[in-house]
């Protein structure tokens, strides 16, 4: 039996929607997956960068070592540069160092995080 997969980007959700269910998650593992959906939501279709990226960068700095979350949090900053052309100097930090820290070890942070690195490089010209 052949099964087609469908393909899903998440809807922006409104910012107090966005930062309770990221909240939660953070707190408890079980809410992980809806955590995921908001956070590549807001990276794919919310217009206001600073929000995106206080939460990528509160998410890539509180979520706990193994947390799918991790590695999601480098590939929506990797977003958030392609959309905007711009990243503060503390979320190209967090996009290198989760980067690292999957190169050494996929179980720490997933290797989406090499995913958010490559488009920071090619869209904010960093080498």
């Amino acid at each position: 039996m052949h099964v087609h997969r469908a393909f899903f980007n998440p809807p922006a959700l409104p910012h107090d929607e966005v930062a309770e269910t990221l909240e939660r998650a953070l707190g408890d593992h079980a809410y992980e997956g809806e955590a995921a959906d908001a956070l590549v939501g807001s990276a794919l279709n919310d217009n206001d960068r600073e929000f995106v990226e206080h939460w990528c960068m509160r998410v890539g700095t509180r979520a706990v070592p193994g947390s799918p979350l991790l590695g999601l949090a480098g590939l929506c900053l990797g977003h958030t540069a392609r959309r905007f052309g711009h990243l503060s100097a503390e979320a190209v930090a967090l996009v290198h160092s989760l980067a690292a820290r999957a190169e050494v070890d996929p179980v720490d942070v997933d290797t989406r995080a090499l995913d958010g690195l490559d488009d920071v490089k090619s869209y904010l010209y960093l080498w």
